[in-house]
């Protein structure tokens, strides 16, 4: 478990980086289409769309079944941990958690045709990094609660 935490803490540390780099320039649904055209941008937008969705991945499927593991609990079908995550404190929300994994989806699979939607999600994942800084440091102390 340790390692899937030393991971998470890697991959939250790329995303914050790529977020910094990506949104440290508002640009509106139409600047997104012109910036695409630039290599660079097109390349941060990749690198945030893969590093978000790595971080919640590793979060939700492999840190969360393997915590709960190691606490004795019970380990079902993503919901179900979920919500044993949130009754436990480790997440603030199972629905904004499955929020996050449905804009995970989105970017991915909106990245070329439309826009307003990539546009949409990528601010909207934007907004989620905090939620996923703050789920990393809550598995983090409760590991070393786990430890000590």
């Amino acid at each position: 478990m340790s390692g899937l935490l030393k991971t998470a803490q890697a991959e939250l540390r790329h995303l914050q980086q790529t977020d910094q780099r990506l949104f440290g320039r508002p640009f509106s649904p139409e600047g997104l289409v012109i910036h695409l055209e630039d290599i660079d941008f097109s390349e941060r937008v990749d690198a945030f769309v893969a590093r978000f969705g790595r971080l919640q991945d590793l979060l939700g499927d492999k840190l969360l079944p393997a915590w709960l593991r190691s606490m004795e609990e019970g380990v079902g079908a993503v919901l179900e941990n979920l919500d044993r995550a949130e009754r436990l404190g480790l997440i603030d929300g199972a629905d904004d958690w499955l929020a996050v994994r449905k804009l995970r989806n989105v970017m991915v699979h909106e990245y070329i045709d439309r826009a307003e939607t990539l546009h949409m999600a990528l601010y909207a994942a934007h907004a989620h990094v905090g939620m996923l800084a703050q789920t990393v440091e809550r598995f983090k102390l409760r590991t070393q609660n786990l430890l000590a």
